[in-house]
């Protein structure tokens, strides 16, 4: 079994070793012909500086690192199905697009994730002098993982998002209706709440408020900022504003209206978070915390049951 391993990393060496050298041939190939940019500079500049330079100044992440992950993204998005990345563009917008991941991005982090997490694996479990089979299946598994792992991470970045939103949003509301009925209309009321707030439901009215200035229609703004925050209280709240417009009723009687739903929902959640505090409790209270008191209560006493018990 040993030599089968010895045998898979000669070739992969091997593999390496002949991807280098013709990477190497093909760069100087590139530095022996003449390249018509650098012409074309060189009429204009005195001493210009060539495009190798350029790239050889830019830091091993964008030079290397960035291009290798490219890859892997272009893979992995040619491989899923439509359905899958329009599910995946979705979900990445409910999170907010955590530093700025796209479909393609995020397919390529799971690779890039399978495969170093299924790598290290390997590695360990070959220095560990584990059976040949035990090898390929920690690897699987563990490569499996990697490649489940940033599911789990987006999907924790769009239940914390979905909290914020639904935290800002009575306060939102409360500070929507007091303009509004101050005399203000709902795009400048909208504008008060972004100028008070830097929130995610803040940066949301902030989007709504920029797409309505350039020519999109406001319901259609409210809609598609309903769908990426994907709140239910934030979804009633856009329906009634639409809905009050298409109707043509006051817009400060809605809000008014909705103002006082989002102080009971949000009482009526707090009350639901109260009842299910007991039941989280009694885990830690049975495993950490009754241990703990019968050592300090019964442990004076066991040096003297122990000899009437026979121990």
């Amino acid at each position: 079994m040993s030599q089968n391993v010895v045998y898979m990393i000669l070739v992969a060496l091997l593999v390496v070793g002949l991807g280098a050298v013709g990477y190497g041939f093909i760069k100087n190939r590139r530095r022996m012909r003449p390249d018509l940019l650098e012409k074309r500079l060189a009429e204009y500049i005195d001493a210009p500086v060539s495009l190798e330079k350029l790239e050889l100044d830019q830091p091993f992440s964008e030079r290397v690192l960035k291009p290798i992950f490219n890859r892997f993204a272009g893979a992995g998005n040619a491989m899923t199905p439509a359905k899958t990345v329009e599910r995946l563009r979705r979900n990445l917008s409910i999170a907010g697009n955590p530093n700025g991941l796209q479909p393609a991005d995020f397919m390529g982090l799971r690779m890039v994730a399978m495969l170093v997490l299924g790598g290290i694996v390997l590695f360990l479990a070959f220095l560990a002098k584990m059976s040949f089979v035990m090898v390929i299946m920690a690897g699987v598994v563990f490569a499996l993982i990697g490649y489940m792992l940033p599911i789990y991470w987006l999907d924790g970045k769009m239940k914390a998002r979905r909290k914020l939103i639904q935290r800002a949003l009575p306060d939102a509301i409360d500070l929507l209706t007091i303009s509004v009925e101050a005399g203000l209309g709902f795009d400048q009321a909208l504008q008060r709440v972004t100028e008070k707030w830097e929130t995610e439901l803040g940066k949301e009215f902030k989007r709504v408020l920029s797409e309505s200035r350039v020519g999109k229609p406001k319901r259609e703004a409210l809609r598609e900022m309903s769908n990426r925050c994907d709140v239910q209280d934030l979804n009633i709240f856009v329906a009634s504003i639409i809905q009050a417009e298409q109707l043509g009723v006051s817009i400060g009687k809605v809000l008014s209206i909705q103002s006082d739903q989002m102080r009971v929902r949000r009482r009526q959640l707090a009350e639901e978070m109260a009842h299910k505090a007991p039941i989280k409790m009694i885990f830690p209270m049975v495993f950490l915390i009754f241990p703990s008191v019968y050592i300090v209560i019964l442990g004076p006493a066991v040096p003297t049951i122990a000899p009437a018990l026979g121990f």
